[in-house]
């Protein structure tokens, strides 16, 4: 009996301890962000929360079994380029930018265990993280997403999270890309480079200003942005044809299927250089834009894109292989020839 006794005791002391333990928060760490914040993070990270689009990406290629879920869900022609345990993660909504959507108690509800950021780092975003992080005691970490910071951002996450091997490898291959950009633009003088208009919307007349995030890719790849001196609004201006017809660009790059089908037709843009010679690209945009929707790493692939759409007689490689092998390694899956052709081959002048 008092074995029995001194038995039931210990079972009960040690379920006891067993509950402490489990109910006790993981060890921390200590990692500093890209804005300079010291952040104490647990040592074992399984569950994250991005605060908007490109956060979501980089997350995604970077540790995909990490996700809580999606800032906007996958739309049925995105999902044959993601990975199926991703697709049908939860929309969750997003922290920052523009139709936050996201409350507090949604996001406790997911219960992560750091939050990320990846993009401009200044002081509206800092403040945010510090609220954000003192009002819900989650980690919150700021990852410089300027594009040729690229590299960097990939090791920073990859280490934070523990998934240091296949952020190196990634890594590479942003700096492969970077370093086929300068191999291709060394043989192209800079009064030959072409003169680029990026086409936003269905009416074309929205774009980017030289500098800004959303033709920073364009800018990248060695041409010149014809748009400059006007006042930018959350990094988007408004044209005129009269401006565009002046700047006289010689290739314009769309984001918008309807504009690429009927610009031609429009009396307004027949003196345009680019539409005259039927120079007009629309960028590919499964499962992410090629150019700035959003302005994360789906750019690395848009930068080679744009290498073979501007630089044609230069660019080294074979387009199609080049885009299978990046999302084979970035998106992590093996897209088929018709999944390429409606990818690709809806993009030329």
């Amino acid at each position: 009996m008092r074995t029995s006794n001194r038995f039931s005791a210990m079972a009960a002391a040690f379920i006891g301890l067993l509950a402490i333990l489990l109910a006790a928060p993981a060890t921390a760490r200590s990692v500093i962000d890209s804005a300079g914040r010291t952040v104490e993070v647990p040592d074992t990270i399984s569950r994250v929360f991005a605060a908007g689009p490109p956060a979501s990406i980089l997350l995604y290629v970077l540790a995909p079994q990490d996700m809580v879920g999606w800032v906007r869900a996958p739309r049925a022609a995105e999902k044959p380029f993601l990975l199926p345990s991703a697709q049908a993660l939860p929309e969750l909504g997003r922290l920052t930018g523009r139709g936050d959507t996201l409350n507090l108690e949604r996001l406790l509800a997911a219960k992560p265990d750091v939050i990320i950021d990846f993009g401009t780092i200044n002081d509206t975003y800092r403040s945010l993280a510090d609220r954000v992080q003192a009002q819900t005691g989650i980690p919150y970490l700021l990852i410089d997403g300027r594009f040729q910071n690229t590299p960097a951002a990939l090791r920073l996450l990859a280490d934070i999270l523990n998934v240091r091997e296949r952020g190196e490898k990634l890594a590479r291959a942003a700096e492969e890309i970077f370093t086929q950009v300068d191999q291709v633009l060394a043989q192209v003088p800079h009064d030959e480079r072409p003169r680029v208009y990026l086409a936003r919307g269905p009416e074309g007349l929205e774009s980017g200003s030289r500098g800004s995030i959303n033709t920073e890719i364009i800018e990248r790849a060695g041409a010149v942005n014809v748009v400059e001196g006007l006042r930018e609004k959350g990094g988007i201006v408004n044209v005129s044809p009269e401006q565009l017809i002046a700047w006289k660009p010689d290739t314009i790059i769309t984001l918008d299927p309807a504009f690429r089908r009927s610009v031609a037709d429009k009396p307004a843009w027949a003196p345009v250089p680019a539409v005259r010679d039927r120079r007009v690209f629309l960028a590919p945009n499964l499962p992410y834009g090629f150019i700035d929707a959003p302005p994360s790493l789906n750019r690395l692939i848009g930068l080679t894109w744009l290498l073979h759409t501007l630089y044609p007689d230069k660019a080294p490689g074979n387009l199609r292989d080049q885009v299978r092998a990046f999302y084979h390694l970035f998106y992590q899956v093996e897209p088929n020839d018709a999944d390429l052709n409606r990818l690709l081959d809806s993009t030329g002048g």
